[in-house]
């Protein structure tokens, strides 16, 4: 017979949860979105915009004319966690070549940390 054991800690408020401390203070979030030229992940970069949660450096879309990875695998080698891909969706009858969005996102992470 399987006991299921609860605990007896009152709830914490949302504000309390998110204010406590880090269990790993000395890690910082990077975050790389790549939009590449198809669904596959060997595909070109088309584009890209990063993100810095250190704090040592505030890149912005446009900040350098070339790709940090020429293909979203590449990241991933480089030891980038894809945490994201865009969802498929078909296009519309007689919209197969209108233009707009870019379709292919991907969203990598990596954690680095801030006391190196």
């Amino acid at each position: 017979m399987n006991s299921t054991t609860t605990s007896t800690r009152p709830a914490m408020s949302v504000e309390d949860s998110f204010g406590g401390p880090s269990a790993t203070p000395q890690l910082r979030q990077q975050l790389l979105v790549l939009y590449l030229g198809t669904s596959a992940l060997d595909s070109d970069v088309i584009g890209w915009t990063r993100y810095d949660g250190t704090g040592r450096s505030h890149p912005t879309m446009g900040d350098s004319d070339e790709a940090p990875y020429a293909t979203g695998l590449d990241a991933l080698q480089d030891g980038w966690r894809l945490l994201q891909m865009s969802q498929l969706l078909g296009h519309e009858h007689d919209h197969e070549y209108a233009t707009g969005y870019l379709p292919y996102e991907f969203l990598f992470e990596r954690l680095v940390d801030i006391t190196a």
